[in-house]
């Protein structure tokens, strides 16, 4: 219960695109995805007996996630910080796009929150192992980065 306390403090950083999109969101879960399930729940009670009717628990269960999604939502929204992109700095920060040489091969990535975190995209969040132990770094520092299994270091060859 702590845990939560503190973490529900925490700023949550987006870009603008990010925050537009997780208020987008927020807006079709609202009027649209609500609606509709509420229209599905009303369909399924049409059937008679909610003991045994799949797709009224189905309609349930979906309405619990969507508003725990709500939830969740609204509170990132309250604790937003917006980033803009960083300007060229001489240490990383969050916003920052980083050249980094990892176990001889170069790699680029763009810091950026938790929430809009997409390492397919070379997009990593600041609380990851990687984010976390760069953020602060300096151009041609080496940094130790921890995971729960292996330990590695990292150059820092740009920041752009």
């Amino acid at each position: 219960m702590v845990k939560m306390a503190a973490r529900s403090s925490k700023q949550v950083y987006f870009t603008p695109q990010g925050l537009l999109k997780a208020k987008d969101e927020l807006e079709s879960l609202k009027k649209v995805k609500r609606v509709q399930i509420a229209e599905r729940i009303q369909h399924a009670r049409e059937f008679g007996d909610l003991a045994e009717n799949a797709e009224y628990d189905a309609a349930i269960e979906e309405q619990t996630m969507v508003e725990n999604r709500i939830s969740e939502l609204e509170a990132m929204l309250k604790r937003a910080r917006v980033i803009k992109s960083a300007p060229k700095s001489d240490f990383v920060v969050i916003g920052s796009t980083v050249v980094i040489e990892m176990d001889g091969e170069v790699d680029e990535f763009t810091i950026v929150g938790i929430v809009e975190a997409d390492p397919s995209k070379k997009k990593i969040s600041n609380e990851s192992p990687v984010g976390a132990a760069i953020l602060g770094a300096k151009e041609g520092e080496i940094v130790e980065v921890t995971t729960p299994i292996v330990r590695y270091r990292c150059k820092i060859l740009e920041i752009k």
